[in-house]
């Protein structure tokens, strides 16, 4: 039997909602895993809940480790997108508070 499509609009149902979040919060973690074991992949997933809980995820090393490595590699020094500047600022600032 086929499974059908599903609508992506907002679950009204907060119960089926957060019944919801649960499975594919854990569904995009399982990926992540096994794309990092597959591909030798460094991966970084951060989840926030309606709620604010945080949940994160760092295939290999720390998450910290891995922000890091994100804004050197975009090069943090010399960014002229303001926006872009905005999002590495926000990042830092949230990893500050993080750790």
């Amino acid at each position: 039997m086929a499974r059908g499509k599903v609508q992506l609009k907002r679950i009204e149902n907060p119960v089926h909602r957060q019944v919801t979040f649960c499975k594919r919060r854990a569904g995009l973690l399982k990926k992540a895993k096994e794309l990092s074991v597959l591909c030798d992949a460094e991966i970084g997933v951060f989840i926030f809940s309606a709620h604010g809980k945080l949940y994160e995820l760092a295939t290999k090393g720390t998450m910290q480790g891995l922000v890091e490595r994100y804004l050197n590699s975009t090069g943090a020094t010399q960014v002229d997108n303001a926006k872009e500047k905005q999002v590495q600022v926000q990042v830092r600032l949230y990893c500050t508070l993080l750790f």
